[in-house]
């Protein structure tokens, strides 16, 4: 694995904005695999953190199917990738809910919101963004494992098993989403003539390490960026310390904004994450070895709190937040942003909802 990433991350061209929104949607529950039957998510954050009151993948573009937007993946693929993590009791905590229905579950509402803040982001209607978010438990598919000839049935076991499943509106491959991984985004405004996707990865890659350091120095010092072979969703901006992936990036464009995007597993256990995954593409893969499909070994997946990092979800998170601070950045809580600018998004909101449902038809198995 090679460290030229962090290398030149210090000198790449692109750095964060001054401002930045801060979206947090961090669920609580106590199961990492699977939905827990008290599942609470807390829209942003209770008081004080920044002193204001805030609300209780080198990869090739392909076409998506919507005018003028992209995606990127690192692995050579189009995807995006998906993220979780519990976030521990805070001031504020609700259910999310939404005509009548519980979303708190809906493994597309994450991704649905982010199409919208970048929708929001492009148009000028919102400045840069960060949003950390999570999901009770999961298994996300990306567009190729959908197609395999047992996925279907693969996927009604693990519902059965109470691992909710969807196809998610890109390529890459099945991510688990549960409890103890933490997906991280910036939304960002596109500027004319930006061409070079490779600084943005990067860039969100430097943050995770500075992250890191905020609470375990030594652990940070450690990590590599590079293709791990063996583990789920591989890709050139992968994260790993002693050879064991933590994190994957990925990207997404829209004609005006675009998203970077990063799972990281924290907490819990690495290699049952890749042992659900690898028993998922035997199941869908029907025993045909001539299927191309991620061949995984679940020893390559390690979780930072086995690998001397922040073990928790709330740690992780503060330390994205200071590693933002530290590097110049002025957050702005969701709550500010209304009240300053007259901007908000939930994830019951109409707009919001209506995303989710159309990408639900239009990469439904």
């Amino acid at each position: 694995m090679s460290d030229e990433l962090f290398g030149g991350g210090e000198q790449t061209q692109s750095a964060l904005p001054p401002v930045m929104g801060l979206f947090e949607h961090l669920v609580h529950t106590g199961r990492e695999f699977g939905q827990a039957a008290d599942v609470k998510v807390s829209e942003n954050r209770g008081e004080g953190a920044y002193g204001e009151e805030a609300e209780a993948e080198s990869g090739h573009a392909e076409p998506v199917g919507v005018p003028g937007e992209r995606e990127l993946k690192s692995s050579g693929e189009v995807a995006v990738e998906n993220v979780q993590a519990g976030f521990p009791g805070v001031s504020g905590e609700a259910e999310v809910k939404s005509c009548g229905e519980d979303t708190a579950g809906d493994m597309l509402l994450p991704f649905a919101y982010e199409e919208t803040l970048c929708r929001d982001v492009g148009s000028g209607l919102l400045p840069a963004a960060l949003h950390l978010w999570s999901h009770p438990g999961g298994v996300a598919l990306g567009l190729r494992d959908s197609r395999l000839p047992g996925a279907a049935a693969a996927m009604t076991d693990l519902e059965r098993q109470g691992i909710r499943t969807a196809v998610r509106h890109s390529g890459g491959a099945a991510v688990p989403l549960d409890a103890g991984i933490v997906n991280v985004s910036l939304i960002l405004p596109k500027p004319a003539g930006k061409l070079d996707f490779h600084d943005d990865f990067r860039l969100l890659a430097v943050l995770i390490r500075d992250a890191v350091a905020v609470s375990h120095p030594q652990a940070a010092a450690l990590i590599r960026a590079g293709e791990v072979a063996g583990s789920y969703c591989p890709g050139d901006f992968d994260l790993a310390v002693g050879g064991r992936k933590f994190c994957g990036i990925a990207q997404r464009r829209q004609q005006g904004a675009y998203f970077v995007h990063a799972f990281v597993v924290v907490s819990g256990s690495g290699r049952e994450r890749g042992e659900l995954i690898r028993a998922f593409y035997e199941a869908a893969a029907g025993g045909d070895d001539a299927l191309d499909y991620p061949r995984v070994r679940p020893d390559t997946i390690a979780a930072l709190g086995e690998l001397g990092g922040p073990d928790s979800a709330e740690l992780f998170a503060e330390g994205i937040r200071q590693a933002a601070v530290r590097r110049g950045v002025r957050l702005l809580p969701a709550a500010q942003l209304r009240r300053e600018q007259g901007y908000a998004l939930r994830y019951g909101d109409a707009r919001v909802l209506e995303a989710a449902r159309v990408l639900r038809e239009r990469y439904a198995r």
